[in-house]
């Protein structure tokens, strides 16, 4: 039962998703005159496929983990150019340079604005949650408390870092296990430097997987939820997408350079056991889920890899440069070497979703 409402939670918090990231190119590439050969959201074969008047095939796969448009001039699914199509103007890779990297850019942004949109919505119904890096209570044994920190305290800066609110905080001092770092406070309207050896926490996420991290064991004053006026939405909701996004990288940068373990990073089983145990939250936590997935999507296909959209925006970059395009072979290596490079990724998360959930344990119990 649990895998049938997790599946059914996870289809329904990433499908949409999906939907309108491929949306994105399809619309941009109408915009430029480019014929879309088949428009599919899942992978596998369709479980339902019409032909509309333009002779796009729209499908739906029985697979729920992605999607894709293929425009005319594709050899496959990921765009990779198909070099023995005879030219025509309505294929994608006979575009100019610049409007097949504003057509392939068009999916990620997309994902960017739905998730501005979602947040604008819940802002003006609910208010926007402000979590402000003010002290306003310590866990046992805590570590800022031993260092001197009291309530009240607004911490402004840690480790040279500044600081507006407690997502701030924790992203940095997770790293920062057994390193005496400086955390700037303000106190009574005078700034000190307080020198604060976050302790070592094990917290589990929703699959039971464990992570070792900092903690100075501190709790923030308050969560304010601030009203905003139907002008200040749309500054609101970018703030909180940078800042999501910023927060990816900094993440993404702490995991390659080996600050954080790369046991964090998660796939389809650990998004889909997060949808189900979010989903018993309530639909506003669930739609604050949508939110931070449709960023994550936005910001995992920017990565410069072949075969996602960043990948294209180098070769597309590339080719600007140079002033022609890359060559048949180079790209074929590329799309190869991409290929590899996600189907390896997607082993890794996979295992290590199974890992969390306990899998291997359990089948090593029964071995032995």
């Amino acid at each position: 039962m649990v895998l049938l409402t997790s599946i059914f939670w996870f289809a329904l918090a990433i499908s949409p998703l999906v939907f309108m990231h491929e949306m994105g190119h399809y619309a941009m590439g109408r915009v430029f005159g480019v014929k879309a050969d088949a428009f599919s959201i899942g992978f596998g074969k369709p479980v339902v496929k019409w032909t509309d008047k333009r002779g796009t095939e729209w499908r739906i796969g029985w697979l729920p983990l992605g999607g894709y448009v293929k425009f005319a001039g594709d050899m496959n699914a990921a765009s990779q150019p198909d070099f023995a199509a005879p030219h025509d103007p309505g294929h994608l890779h006979a575009r100019p340079v610049w409007q097949r990297a504003l057509i392939v850019l068009a999916g990620p942004l997309t994902n960017f604005l739905l998730a501005m949109v979602m947040l604008a919505g819940l802002f003006s119904a609910f208010g926007e949650p402000r979590v402000l890096a003010e002290v306003g209570g310590f866990a046992p044994k805590s570590a800022a408390q031993a260092a001197g920190m009291k309530v009240g305290d607004r911490i402004t800066a840690v480790d040279g870092h500044a600081v507006d609110d407690f997502e701030d905080l924790a992203l940095i001092v997770q790293v920062k296990t057994g390193q005496a770092i400086p955390i700037t406070i303000l106190r009574d309207g005078q700034s000190q430097v307080l020198m604060v050896t976050p302790a070592t926490a094990t917290i589990k996420d929703v699959t039971g997987a464990e992570t070792r991290v900092g903690r100075i064991g501190v709790a923030p004053a308050r969560v304010d939820y601030v009203r905003r006026t139907i002008t200040e939405l749309p500054a609101a909701a970018a703030r909180f997408t940078v800042n999501a996004v910023k927060s990816m990288a900094m993440t993404l940068w702490q995991i390659v350079s080996g600050q954080r373990s790369a046991d964090e990073l998660g796939g389809p089983v650990k998004v889909a056991a997060a949808s189900n145990a979010i989903a018993a939250y309530g639909w506003v936590s669930f739609l604050y889920f949508m939110v931070m997935l449709s960023i994550n999507l936005g910001f995992i296909n920017l990565l410069p890899i072949p075969m996602l959209d960043g990948g294209h925006l180098a070769l597309f970059a590339a080719e600007a440069a140079r002033g022609k395009p890359v060559s048949e072979r180079t790209q074929e290596l590329a799309f190869r070497s991409g290929l590899a490079l996600l189907l390896a990724f997607t082993v890794f998360v996979t295992v290590n979703d199974l890992a969390g959930l306990g899998l291997f344990r359990r089948l090593a119990g029964l071995i032995g």
